[in-house]
C-alpha cells in the first residue's frame, strides 16, 4: 500500500482517549468540562460501579457538537478490564456502526480499572483497524498525594483487600496506582486550587518519585488542574508512542468493594443533611465513595452529592433526572442503603 493509501486508512481510524484514576480522583469532572468546550462529535463510554448511573446522568447534562448531546453508553456490569470481551468490545463495535460518523471516543474507566487490558483490547481483529488509541490520561487526587497517599482512605480499602481470603494478595492499591501511571501519556493533579503552595509541592514531589519508578525513560507531562479545567485540544490531541502487542489474558485482582444504591421520591430539607450523610453513612459504613443527588425543598435544582472518604462536597446543579427523584450510590466496606433511608426519612418534607 502506498503512502496515500496508508493515509486514508489512518483517517478512517477513530481516535480513542482513555481517562483513568481512582474513585473520586476527578475523572467525571474532567470529562464534563471536556464535553462542554469541545465541538467534536464524541461518544462517551462510562464504566460505573453500582446500579445507578450517577456519573452518566451528570455527563448527559453536558453537550458537544454544537449543542447536540454526546452519545453516552453506561457499562455497570463490572470493571471494564474484567469484562473486555463480553461488554467492552461489543460496545465499541456498536459505536463504530452508528449512523453518524464520530470524531472520537472517550472512555472513563471505573476507579479500580487497569488500563492495560483495555489497551490490549484495541488489538482485537474487529476493531484493530478502525480505532487508534491517542492517549491514556491518569487523574490523581492532589490532596491525597500531598498527604503521601494515593487516595483519601487508603487504609480502609487496603484492610478490606487483606481481610478477604478470596483475593490474590499480590495486587495492592499501590500496584494499581503504579499501573495507572505506567500507562499514562498525561497525568493530571486534581484539586490543585485547594492546596497551599507547600502542599502542592509535596504532591508534585510524591508524583515525580512514582513516575521515576514506573516510567524512568519517558518524560510524561504532569499538570495541575482545578475543577477539571484544561484544554480539550490537549486532552484529545495526545500521541501515544506505543501499545501492548500481545493478546495474552491479563490476570489481576481488585480490592474488594461493595456497592449499594438508594432511590426515593420526594423533597428533603437542607438543614441537617450533611450531618446525616457523615454520621449515618460515610463514617460508620467505611464508605470510600458516596455520590448522587437529593431534591431539596424550595430549590429548582437538585443537590449534587460527592464524597471521597470523609471529604464531602455538595452543590446545586441540573442533571437531567426527574426533579423529585433521590438517587445515591454507596461504595465501600459496609454500605447499608436501608439504614441511610431510615435516617433520611426524618428530613423528608411531609405532604
Amino acid at each position: 500500500i502506498g503512502a496515500i493509501g496508508m493515509d486514508k486508512i489512518q483517517q478512517r481510524r477513530i481516535p480513542v482517549t482513555i481517562i483513568t484514576g481512582f474513585l473520586g480522583a476527578g475523572k467525571t469532572t474532567l470529562l464534563r468540562y471536556l464535553l462542554r468546550q469541545t465541538k467534536q462529535r464524541l461518544a462517551v463510554v462510562v464504566n460505573e460501579f453500582g446500579d445507578v448511573g450517577i456519573d452518566a446522568a451528570l455527563i448527559n447534562g453536558c453537550a458537544n457538537c454544537d449543542g447536540e448531546p454526546a452519545p453516552v453508553i453506561e457499562l455497570a456490569n463490572g470493571c471494564l478490564c474484567c469484562t473486555v470481551q463480553d461488554d467492552f468490545l461489543p460496545t465499541i463495535e456498536k459505536l463504530l456502526a452508528g449512523p453518524e460518523p464520530l470524531d472520537g471516543i472517550v472512555i472513563e474507566t471505573s476507579g479500580l480499572a487497569l488500563p492495560e487490558p483495555l489497551l490490549q483490547a484495541f488489538h482485537w481483529p474487529q476493531i484493530k483497524h478502525r480505532t487508534l488509541v491517542n492517549g491514556v490520561i491518569t487523574v490523581v487526587d492532589g490532596e491525597a498525594l500531598a498527604e503521601g497517599s494515593v487516595l483519601g482512605d487508603l487504609e480502609a480499602v487496603e484492610q478490606q483487600r487483606i481481610s478477604d481470603p478470596s483475593l490474590d494478595h499480590q495486587d495492592s492499591i499501590e500496584d494499581l496506582f503504579k499501573e495507572q501511571l505506567e500507562q499514562a501519556d498525561l497525568v493530571l493533579i486534581s484539586r490543585a486550587d485547594l492546596l497551599s503552595p507547600v502542599a502542592l509541592q509535596k504532591a508534585k514531589n510524591y508524583l515525580a518519585e512514582q513516575m521515576q519508578i514506573v516510567q524512568p525513560q519517558k518524560q510524561v507531562p504532569c499538570l495541575e488542574i482545578a475543577n477539571g479545567e484544561i484544554s480539550a485540544e490537549l486532552l484529545l490531541g495526545l500521541t501515544r508512542s506505543s501499545l501492548p502487542v500481545d493478546n495474552e489474558e491479563h490476570s489481576h485482582s481488585h480490592p474488594e468493594l461493595l456497592a449499594a444504591s438508594l432511590s426515593m421520591r420526594g423533597y428533603w430539607n437542607r438543614d441537617g443533611l450533611e450531618e446525616i450523610l457523615l454520621k449515618t453513612a460515610i463514617n460508620p459504613m467505611d464508605l470510600l465513595r458516596l455520590k448522587g443527588r437529593i431534591p431539596i425543598n424550595g430549590k429548582a435544582l437538585p443537590l449534587q452529592v460527592q464524597a471521597v472518604g470523609r471529604r464531602l462536597n455538595m452543590w446545586f446543579e441540573a442533571d437531567g433526572l426527574r426533579a423529585d427523584q433521590l438517587e445515591l450510590v454507596l461504595i465501600g466496606g459496609n454500605p447499608n442503603s436501608s439504614l441511610l433511608k431510615s435516617s433520611l426519612e426524618a428530613l423528608a418534607v411531609k405532604d
